[in-house]
């Protein structure tokens, strides 16, 4: 026995090592920590369940055979991060670059299926230089037995991709499928093929950080929802994100407790809004001012600024926030907001969290760019999302709410639950002068008429009261009451239950 517990030991001293301490220098060298270090940190002390250490590859082709290294270049298991379970895989990149052999997948397979065995979140930590170029054909089987998992979870349980350096090829589409990804700035990339492809096949040059790092993906691309500076940075940030998500899809959203008041009052925002219409204003400092203790935690923040998204709290609940943003592109929303916002709200939908919108749109983005890229379509996205949804939803019209950007965003005609305005809301078919432009189109020879006609659409048309008068609205309410109003909506749509008729499945406009 004592035989067996030393050489019990010695393995799993070998497995700790992975590639060995030369390889763990070169990863800390790049600023990167080992695939064990990344776990430590993300998980509670003490807490992490380790499963197939000693599992090693099979493959015996190009003299593979001679070179196996315990746990083949993944570390998997599951532990609690702030005392709630979850699953996690950790990519090795000091084993064979972490690439993905069919052992290792398998791994990875194990404990997604546990997972949702269970109903507990997965989070990956990808470190690969993609598929192990040595087992052929079994990789890529091993990568597409990952990729049904992850289809088969998605909507059940929270997946979220943490890029912690290269993700390459075949390797994209795990974390692409999953709920969130979050990259690590100027160690991480992410790309279907690499810059010496794209040389070869276009002539472009281009490097690996233009390509595919993380200010590509957080601010062109849209792929990654945020980026950190370094790795520790990056799984502190993780541990704070998990506590707004609900387990699985069949649990409310977590409650913390919270100091703040849910009848605390916000005067300042009764003077948020600006005198001129066209002035613009930060939605996001209204958001912080209405939910508890001012925390948001922004997603997507640098990618279609022009719309906000992101969770917060209210009474210690998770909520999702989607909300227009006038300092962008005056609120419009584009191609890319409505994909980013209606992404956000299936996810919300999927798994019980509340949606808050806050409302100033002053219609679609015009243009010969958005038209020809799909607007219609993209944007029948936002309102699909948003009329398939079931869970509370409660809107709040700040400012400009006009045309069809109206009725998406949330609106009761397409199930809201509660609809508020503030006084200073405008909800019409477009802007007074524009409509006018077009009612008096022969009847507007001098500025003062114009003025004059403007100024009476828009006590006819553009407030709040004509929506009011409609039900459209419930409350035109007190800006400095909003966190009031909203709390206690949400409280009286705690027990909401509503389903959508019996399908396999809508066809969302993709």
């Amino acid at each position: 026995m004592h035989k067996i517990i030393e050489e019990l030991e010695k393995r799993r001293e070998r497995a700790r090592l992975g590639g060995g301490k030369e390889r763990i220098s070169r990863q800390h060298a790049k600023g990167k920590l080992t695939a064990r270090e990344r776990i430590e940190l993300l998980l509670d002390p003490g807490t992490f369940e380790e499963w197939d250490m000693f599992v090693e590859h099979r493959c015996v082709d190009f003299g593979m055979n001679k070179q196996t290294i315990p746990g083949d270049g993944v570390v998997i298991g599951y532990g609690t991060i702030n005392g709630r379970l979850v699953f996690v895989f950790s990519q090795d990149f000091t084993v064979f670059g972490g690439s993905l052999s069919e052992s290792h997948a398998a791994k990875i397979s194990k404990i997604m299926d546990q997972a949702m065995n269970v109903g507990a979140p997965v989070i990956g930590l990808n470190d690969s230089g993609g598929a192990r170029i040595q087992e052929g054909v079994a990789s890529l089987a091993g990568y597409a037995e990952v990729f049904q998992r992850n289809v088969e979870a998605s909507g059940v349980i929270p997946q979220i991709s943490v890029i912690m350096g290269p993700c390459a090829g075949g390797a994209v589409y795990s974390p692409a499928i999953t709920d969130f990804i979050f990259m690590v700035e100027d160690t991480s990339y992410m790309f279907v093929t690499g810059p010496d492809v794209v040389k070869t096949v276009t002539h472009e040059e281009v490097t690996h950080e233009e390509l595919g790092g993380a200010a590509t993906h957080t601010s062109k691309s849209g792929v990654a929802h945020n980026a950190f500076a370094n790795d520790v940075e990056a799984l502190l940030y993780l541990r704070r994100f998990v506590d707004f998500l609900p387990a699985n899809n069949k649990e409310k959203p977590p409650v913390r407790p919270t100091p703040d008041n849910p009848d605390r009052v916000e005067m300042s925002l009764d003077t948020m809004i600006p005198a001129n219409p066209n002035k613009p204003y930060d939605m996001k400092e209204l958001i912080e001012k209405v939910v508890d203790e001012g925390d948001f935690f922004e997603l997507q923040p640098d990618y279609a600024a022009n719309i906000i998204i992101g969770f917060a709290r209210m009474e210690g609940s998770t909520v999702g926030v989607v909300a227009n943003q006038p300092m962008v592109l005056a609120g419009c929303l584009d191609i890319d907001s409505s994909i980013k916002a209606a992404r956000f709200v299936r996810f919300c939908d999927a798994f019980n969290i509340p949606i808050i919108t806050f409302v100033d749109v002053p219609g679609f983005l015009p243009g010969t760019a958005q038209e020809l890229g799909g607007i219609i379509k993209h944007g029948a996205k936002l309102l699909y999302a948003f009329a398939e949804a079931t869970v509370p939803k409660v809107t709040v019209i700040t400012r400009k709410a006009y045309g069809g950007a109206y009725d998406v965003m949330s609106s009761k005609h397409i199930r809201g639950d509660v609809n508020f305005a503030w006084p200073s809301a405008e909800i019409a078919v477009m802007g007074p002068k524009g409509a006018v432009e077009i009612i008096f189109r022969g009847d507007l020879d001098s500025e003062e008429k114009v003025k004059a006609r403007t100024d009476e659409y828009r006590e006819r048309f553009a407030n709040p009261f004509i929506a009011g008068n409609r039900g459209f609205i419930d409350d035109v309410i007190m800006p400095h009451n909003t966190r009031v109003r909203i709390c206690r909506s949400l409280r009286m749509l705690k027990n909401k239950k509503i389903e959508n008729p019996w399908k396999k499945h809508g066809n969302i406009p993709l």
